[in-house]
């Protein structure tokens, strides 16, 4: 039977969508040499003030609380550039306009201008802080520096000191590029040494160059097209991670993870992982099966369709100029996120870890299929690799949830599987309950399970 709407209250809601703002836009105080969005100063005219306005921040702050509960995310550039007294503001405009809704704040920083005074303030307002480092010392400083090219390390040690100092709760984001992919395990122990308890890690993966990119002053390739189209004449930067090391890096984590910190430790592809594998989807738009209600806003009100595709063509409106939920809801934007479903090459719609990647972010889709299909991901192989190594016991985990159980039972089972009488372990029936033994049922390697 159809539904009929008799009003405009009566319609469904639009879904929701995520909105990060950029109240700075490129400018940073940090030289990182890998970094994809420095570059886009050459975008605005010569003199460009690079500040977000109040005017622009109370139209964002209003615009947001009205079409939905929220979360403001604040990032650049370096967003502690605009001082403490900058978000004081935004936290009042938020007050004056919450309209009785739940509002919270996070911020992405380099972290090396925290101070007390930024310490005190993100505290008393519960801001949650995604900080920046790639690992231990000789990691980090490998491409995180300065304007000088000098290293950054001890300056984000000094910044998370003050975060602590004043009780701040933080999470870890991780770039992981060509180097410190090698070296998994340190990078992981030292994230939970310095007391990380949520953890991203964000694949690196930039291209030099290409003839649209080079026209406009740009060092790094244009993103492909939605279909997978590209400059065949922009090889991958030197510093991107590479496809199966990729793979091999999240595996090792993994590994040590399963057995010793799930519940305690946090880490973002874990979690998106498991979603997909009880049935719930993951949570952030890079897995899930569209995208495009992840849009970014500049410190000039501009509105684009995706972090990654933040150049003229997928601008797609101005707070300024119209509602805030009207550009999320714009036909450009609709098919900026069905288009991901949509131009799928067929290798991927016939592989059996499709439901847990569905092709990654149509930004890493430059790659040919075996047959030839342009729109592959760059990361395809890496994917396959983890996603098929984490098979079994995200199947226990999975099974654990679906019977109200703690999944941290997996740390368990997966020691008594390495002990030296692990074949008993393996002969043992599946903690899933399904009645068979784990070795036949979620202990084999990239068996169907219960999926």
């Amino acid at each position: 039977m159809a539904t009929v709407f008799t009003s405009q209250s009566a319609r469904p809601p639009r879904p929701p969508f995520h909105l990060m703002a950029k109240p700075i836009g490129p400018i940073c105080n940090l030289d990182c040499s890998y970094c994809f969005y420095l570059e886009k100063e050459k975008l605005y005219p010569t003199g460009e003030h690079y500040r977000m306005t109040d005017e622009v921040l109370e139209k964002y702050v209003r615009s947001y609380i009205t079409a939905q509960e929220i979360n403001f995310a604040w990032q650049g550039g370096e967003p502690t550039l605009m001082g403490v007294d900058f978000f004081r503001r935004a936290v009042e405009f938020q007050h004056r306009h919450d309209a009785g809704k739940t509002i919270s704040n996070s911020l992405q920083t380099n972290g090396t201008l925290l101070d007390d005074e930024w310490g005190a303030f993100l505290a008393e307002n519960k801001f949650l802080i995604g900080l920046s480092v790639d690992g231990p010392r000789k990691l980090h400083d490998l491409y995180r520096v300065d304007k000088r090219q000098k290293p950054t390390f001890d300056l984000v040690m000094r910044g998370l000191g003050f975060l602590k100092k004043h009780g701040v709760e933080f999470n870890t984001l991780t770039v992981v590029h060509r180097k410190n992919s090698e070296h998994p395990l340190e990078v992981y122990r030292f994230l939970k040494e310095i007391g990380a308890k949520h953890m991203q890690f964000i694949p690196l993966v930039e291209r030099r160059a290409d003839t649209q990119a080079k026209g406009m002053g740009l060092d790094l390739a244009y993103p492909p097209d939605i279909a997978g189209t590209v400059d065949p004449d922009s090889p991958v930067a030197p510093w991107s991670v590479q496809s199966r090391q990729y793979g091999v890096f999240l595996c090792a984590i993994f590994d040590e993870w399963v057995r010793r910190d799930v519940g305690s430790v946090f880490v973002q592809m874990f979690e998106n992982t498991l979603g997909s594998w009880a049935g719930m989807g993951a949570s952030t738009c890079v897995f899930q099966e569209k995208c495009g209600r992840a849009l970014i806003l500049e410190h000039t009100g501009d509105v684009y369709s995706c972090d990654h595709y933040m150049y003229p063509e997928y601008k797609v409106g101005n707070i300024t100029e119209r509602p805030l939920e009207e550009i999320a809801s714009d036909p450009r934007q609709v098919k900026f996120g069905e288009d991901k479903s949509a131009t799928l090459p067929q290798y991927c719609r016939e592989c059996t870890v499709r439901f847990a990647c569905n092709g990654e972010c149509p930004k890493h889709r430059f790659i040919t299929t075996p047959t030839g299909e342009p729109g592959l991901n760059y990361l395809c192989a890496g994917y396959k690799l983890y996603f098929t190594h984490v098979d079994a016991p995200m199947r226990a985990m999975a099974e654990m949830l679906a019977r109200n159980e703690s999944p941290m039972q997996i740390m368990e089972l997966m020691r008594r599987q390495d002990a030296p009488d692990g074949v008993a372990a393996a002969n043992g029936p599946c903690p899933c309950g399904s009645g068979r033994k784990w070795k036949n049922c979620c202990g084999r390697r990239g068996g169907a399970g219960h999926r």
